[in-house]
């Protein structure tokens, strides 16, 4: 997935908060690095909270202190040969520089970096730091302010750089996310529709509102969805999607790196 043998740069950016940017980076992160033995590494931008890097500083902590997870994490990195992922952490205006430090200081040829960005384009450096992008993946769910306030980043952005390739960025892809299973699909194929008829475009897959996506390590050992060290659990997997999403990821990626 390679673009001329240098990493891809990819985010997940949203314009609204809670829509599981942070999230979704961490997941497919850890499920390519240890499960599709791609080598990949985050930027954390999203200053002052720096969540996956804080993510990461729990993750250590449960393995040094719990013998369960800490024989765990040794039984998963003797099978693997590799070791867990570098995250950096760096102010939005720093993100690239910091991304090109990284690949320049580690002993690993890197497949992909991902970036958590800020949730607000207001930010000092946003848009020349997601100009860089080879991809966005913008997390969204089927409510209005979210929909409203990504909707109309995605299309200006789509409209005024992307199409006329006046950035690195190949594409911006929507994604559902927090589906209510309860709900009705028609609501999502019409929104779905609407995406597609302003010139949009929108995964497939549609992720599950579902507390697993929240579950991390813990004194009670349960299995484990999200972690900067582990992969998700295979038993949670199922019914999660994710499975889902990280092939049509990698599948839109790979086709748009043929060349024209």
């Amino acid at each position: 997935m390679k673009k001329n043998n240098q990493p891809l740069f990819i985010a997940f950016s949203t314009q609204k908060g809670g829509v599981g940017k942070t999230a979704l980076t961490v997941i497919t992160a850890s499920y390519l690095h240890y499960l599709r033995d791609y080598n990949v590494g985050i930027i954390d931008c999203d200053y002052p909270q720096y969540s996956v890097q804080e993510m990461r500083e729990r993750d250590i902590k449960q393995v040094e202190d719990n013998p369960y997870y800490g024989k765990l994490a040794e039984n998963q990195f003797s099978e693997l040969d590799k070791n867990i992922y570098p995250i950096e952490t760096a102010t939005v205006s720093d993100a690239i520089t910091t991304a090109h430090s990284m690949i320049n200081s580690y002993d690993t040829d890197f497949d992909i970096i991902f970036f958590d960005m800020p949730g607000t384009l207001n930010t000092p450096g946003f848009i020349e730091t997601i100009s860089e992008m080879d991809y966005i993946f913008s997390p969204i769910s089927a409510d209005r302010l979210v929909l409203e306030s990504t909707l109309s980043f995605a299309q200006a952005f789509n409209d005024m750089y992307i199409k006329p390739r006046q950035v690195n960025t190949k594409a911006l892809y929507l994604l559902w996310n927090l589906v209510d299973l309860r709900e009705s699909t028609e609501l999502y194929d019409e929104y779905t529709a609407l995406i597609e008829r302003i010139g949009l475009n929108i995964l497939n897959t549609r992720l599950p509102d579902t507390k697993r996506f929240r579950r991390e390590m813990s004194a009670s050992k349960k299995a484990i969805f999200r972690s900067t060290i582990f992969p998700v659990d295979k038993q949670l997997q199922k019914g999660s999607r994710i499975n889902e999403l990280i092939d049509e990821l990698c599948s839109k990626i790979t086709n748009n790196q043929k060349p024209e």
